[in-house]
Order: C-alpha cells, then sequence, then structure tokens
C-alpha cells in the first residue's frame, strides 16, 4: 500500500526540464510527472527522455502515463521504468482488469531493468470513462501493487456532454459527488488510499484550503494538485492538529488500559471500536508525516 502520508501529489508536465525542477522542489510528498494530457503529442518523445533523467530512482517520483489501449503507453513505460520511479498513475482505466494489465506490465520491465519485483506501485483515476463506474468495487484485491485510487471530472464530463461540473458555489453537482464518494468507498474496500482530485481555481486559496480539508474530513488520505503554490495549503489540511494528536492517543491509552471494554468515555464522550480504529489511524500519519522530515 501506498505510504500512508502522502498527502499532495503535484502534477508536472514532463516536456519542460524547469517546471519538473520547479515541482520537485516545491515541498509535495510526491510528484507526478505528467505525459499524458498536459503534454502535446508531438512532444511526448523529448519528454519521456526529460522524465527518465529527472526520475533517478527518486522514491517520490511517480509518472502519468498514457491510457493502456493508446498507442503511447507502451512507449511511456519502456522509457521510464528503467529509470525506478516510486509508481504509475493510470489515466482513463476501464475497470480494474486495466490495473491487473499494468501490473503484468510492469513485472516484466522491473525484471529487465533489474528492479526488486513489485517495487512499482500503482495509482489509478478511476472514474474518467463512465462505464469504469460500474465496476469500481473489482478494485478490491485486483493487485498488491495498487496503491491507490484518485478520480476526475473533466473526461468523464465530456464523454456524458455536460456542460458545468460545479454550481455556482464551487460544489460538485450531483453526477460528479456521485463519482468522487463511489472512488472513496472502492478505495476503502480495496484498502488503499484515496487521493481526492484537483482544485482548479488558483486565486482561490480559502476555497482550496477548504476543499483539503473537506476531502479529509471525507476519509481521503491526500489529494492531487496541479500548481506548486498549492501544496503547502493541501499538506496542512491533512496534516492532524496537535488536539486530535493527543486526543486519539487518549483514546489508544484507555483501550489499552481496558482491553475488554466494548466502549469508554474519553474526554467526556462515548468511543467505541470505530474511533478505536481512526485513533490508531491519526498516530500512525502524525508519526509519518514526523518521521519524513
Amino acid at each position: 500500500m501506498m505510504n500512508g502520508c502522502i498527502r499532495s501529489f503535484l502534477f508536472s508536465p514532463a516536456d519542460s526540464e524547469r517546471k519538473l525542477q520547479k515541482a520537485l522542489a516545491a515541498g509535495a510528498d510526491a510528484v507526478i510527472f505528467d505525459l499524458e494530457d498536459s503534454v502535446a503529442a508531438a512532444k511526448r518523445p523529448d519528454a519521456r527522455k526529460i522524465a527518465a533523467a529527472h526520475i533517478n530512482g527518486r522514491d517520490d517520483v511517480w509518472v502519468r502515463i498514457n491510457p493502456l489501449d493508446s498507442d503511447d503507453a507502451d512507449l511511456d513505460l519502456e522509457a521510464v521504468l528503467p529509470a525506478g520511479p516510486a509508481g504509475i498513475v493510470l489515466p482513463k482505466p476501464e475497470s480494474a482488469a486495466d490495473a491487473i494489465d499494468l501490473a503484468a506490465r510492469l513485472e516484466e520491465l522491473e525484471a529487465a531493468a533489474g528492479h526488486d519485483p513489485g517495487q512499482t506501485q500503482i495509482l489509478c483515476i478511476c472514474t474518467e470513462r463512465p462505464e469504469a463506474l460500474f465496476s469500481l468495487g473489482g478494485y478490491a484485491g485486483a493487485t498488491p501493487r495498487l496503491a491507490g485510487l484518485s478520480w476526475g471530472a473533466e473526461d468523464l464530463s465530456a464523454a456524458v456532454g455536460a456542460s458545468e461540473t460545479r454550481d455556482k458555489l464551487g460544489n460538485w453537482l450531483a453526477p460528479y459527488q456521485l463519482a468522487r464518494s463511489l472512488c472513496l468507498f472502492a478505495a476503502a474496500a480495496a484498502e488503499v488510499a484515496a487521493v481526492d482530485t484537483v482544485f482548479t481555481n488558483l486565486d482561490d486559496e480559502t476555497g482550496l484550503q477548504r476543499y483539503a480539508s473537506c476531502a479529509r474530513r471525507d476519509g481521503f488520505t491526500g489529494m492531487l494538485a496541479i500548481h506548486p503554490a498549492q501544496i503547502e495549503t493541501i499538506n496542512d489540511a491533512f496534516r492532524p492538529s496537535k488536539s486530535e494528536i493527543q486526543h486519539a492517543q487518549r483514546i489508544l491509552r484507555a483501550f489499552a488500559e481496558n482491553p475488554d471494554a466494548g466502549a469508554l468515555a474519553v474526554d467526556g464522550a462515548m468511543v467505541d471500536r470505530p474511533h478505536w480504529v481512526q485513533a490508531q489511524r491519526i498516530v500512525a500519519l502524525a508519526e509519518a508525516i514526523e518521521n519524513k522530515r
């Protein structure tokens, strides 16, 4: 499973060495070198070379390849896998079968490159095709390489012919709220990270903070970003506060001292097993973030 302290994934077009260097210095927990939507087809051969040169075995670099049913996907993988990226971001899968297919290709390329088998993880952007929404449960148990699921609205809205994805207040319209929720539940069922989609208004820092905070509240473990300026806000939103950590520690301590209890009073409120599970997550996340420093 993906490292639980990956709060921010920053996209950067792989055809620009300057942008890649800027992205790597932005403080994101992970950087996604993009070979898909942000790179024109004519520039992809050069982008593959640039991406491979900057991966350099870093454990915080992922690569978004082109869809598996495109002519570019194998070229992307053959170019970047020898450099040892932490993972591959798979866009527009039709179902979990695409993740299984990708895993098989990665196994062959890792062996050819002399890498440890299974070292390359997979993050699927699982809602970009309408048919994909009907089989999201299939990601559970699909491949040990699956580290997380994310979602997107733009390709989905284009596929159905929608003119808008959000209302005037910036909230997701019903079809895309559904896609977001299904992604979250599919990730939980597969026991992998749930990564919320991008916030595209670069001028609205307050909106970004609110969106990221709501994502964490709802159960997402991290979020995609499209600009270095968004990283600090996202990282802060997904970092447990001191009071949260202390409350979680008190819950864990109370159950450790009363191992046979089904429910206990902590800080004036009744807590039971779901609270204990959440407390474990909060403490583990806080420790993971601290260890990254």
